[in-house]
């Protein structure tokens, strides 16, 4: 059973993205970015923008299940080594979502240094995905020991990057993925060809994926063939499964 999170002076959920349906039966936190050091609180508006379009487009599709999104709001824009102040405020979302919905399952999204909390917090009982967009992973040369993956344990988790990303390195996402597959089979990475950290040019493209694969681990929807197979295949092949121009404008058939 997964420990309960420490309280924490600060940190907050927002408000639902678009209607909060009567009742829940999901939720999404979303966890924006970071930087790796800093004691200044993050901007609430820069934090919600920067994951505001993947909320709208998942409260969207999941309004007749009663899905409930929300950004988490953390008390500090850095990490802070091992304070880790991100992923302490990610397990604090989850006992709070608990409080407020009950026993609902509950999607971790996390862009960036969120990605990197998203993967950290998803050994919370309550956790059923657990969704990392261009993670922030620290090398392998790095002071701290390696980034951990048994909590990931009896999670789905996806893992999408983008191969020219210059801001968080894919080669470490593919790295922490496949020693993660040794340990939960269910794990998959989708890597989006030429595109950055933003994943801006294939946007369409990322948010269908994110969709599909949120809407099937918190609701049981069938996963689209694509997923499926990145789900089902050995590494290397299912940790670097490329996302095709047009996904989403087809799914299922």
């Amino acid at each position: 059973m997964a420990q309960q999170a420490t309280p924490v002076r600060g940190a907050r959920l927002g408000r639902a993205l678009g209607p909060e349906p009567r009742a829940v039966g999901g939720v999404v936190l979303l966890l924006p970015g970071g930087d790796p050091v800093s004691s200044r609180r993050p901007s609430p508006l820069v934090a919600t923008a920067s994951v505001h379009a993947l909320g709208r487009r998942l409260g969207r599709a999941g309004r007749a299940e009663g899905l409930a999104v929300h950004v988490v709001h953390y008390r500090y824009r850095g990490w802070n080594d091992s304070e880790a102040h991100l992923a302490r405020d990610a397990t604090w979302a989850v006992d709070e979502t608990v409080r407020r919905y009950g026993d609902v399952p509950v999607c971790l999204a996390g862009l960036g240094m969120g990605g990197r909390a998203a993967l950290h917090a998803g050994g919370h009982e309550a956790v059923t995905s657990v969704l990392a967009l261009a993670p922030w992973l620290p090398g392998e040369d790095a002071p701290a020991p390696p980034e951990p993956v048994k909590q990931l344990t009896g999670r789905q988790v996806l893992i999408v990057h983008g191969t020219h990303d210059t801001r968080t390195d894919p080669e470490l996402s593919f790295r922490l993925a496949a020693r993660a597959k040794k340990a939960n089979r269910n794990v998959c990475r989708f890597e989006v060809h030429a595109d950055g950290h933003g994943l801006r040019q294939y946007r369409d493209e990322v948010l269908a994926l994110c969709e599909d694969f949120v809407m099937g681990t918190l609701f049981g929807r069938a996963l689209s063939r694509p997923l499926q197979d990145a789900l089902a295949a050995p590494p290397p092949l299912g940790l670097r499964m490329p996302l095709a121009s047009g996904f989403g404008s087809s799914l299922r058939r």
